[in-house]
C-alpha cells in the first residue's frame, strides 16, 4: 500500500482509498480529496511536514499524519 505521506517532489498520482474514521475522513474529503482524483505533490518540507499538493487546481498543505490515511497509486 503506498499513501501519500510517501510519494516524492514532482510526481502525481491518484486516489486509491482514504482511510481514517468520522470527522478526520470528512475533513480530507471536504478538502476535495476524494476516491479517484489525482494529486500532484509541489513541495514537501525539509523535515517532511507538511506536504503541499495540488488538487482540483488549488493548492493544499497536509500534515504527514493526514497523508498517511491517504492510499494512491
Amino acid at each position: 500500500m503506498e499513501t501519500l505521506r510517501n510519494v516524492k517532489c514532482g510526481q502525481s498520482v491518484k486516489v486509491v482509498k482514504l482511510h481514517g474514521e468520522g470527522a478526520v475522513k470528512r475533513r480530507i474529503m471536504d478538502m476535495g480529496i476524494t476516491k479517484g482524483t489525482d494529486v500532484y505533490v509541489r513541495k514537501v518540507a525539509p523535515l517532511g511536514d507538511p506536504i503541499e499538493v495540488t488538487v482540483r487546481d488549488y493548492e493544499l498543505s497536509l500534515r504527514k499524519a493526514d497523508a498517511e490515511m491517504i492510499e494512491v497509486q
